[in-house]
């Protein structure tokens, strides 16, 4: 979950949303990206996130519920705002789950 969210934040490092918008490439890898953080944080013991009400488990699982099942309808800006401007705190919030505060990444 940890590593993907990362990957995820890298990858739009120096880009706009409207590379989003016109690159098919990032928009596919962004949206698989979600859905893979999305289902390891499913897959998250339910004391362990019953222990971290900081990390929004149910609205994570609901973005990939969302983007699996209705994949023809993915909303870009949804997307950018959940990579550029959710992403990082969820980076930070797992990284202390983790007791990892290695915020080397910046995120």
């Amino acid at each position: 979950m940890l590593d993907h969210a990362v990957e995820a934040v890298e990858m739009i490092k120096g880009r706009s949303q409207s590379d989003l918008d016109s690159d098919r490439q990032l928009n596919l890898s962004l949206t698989r990206l979600i859905e893979i953080i999305g289902e390891a944080a499913r897959r998250v013991d339910p004391e362990k996130r019953s222990a971290n009400p900081q990390i929004p488990w149910k609205e994570i699982v609901g973005t990939r519920d969302r983007l699996v099942h209705g994949y023809d309808q993915v909303d870009f800006d949804v997307l950018w705002k959940i990579v550029s401007d959710e992403l990082p705190q969820l980076i930070r919030n797992v990284r202390r789950m983790l007791g990892d505060p290695d915020d080397s990444s910046n995120a």
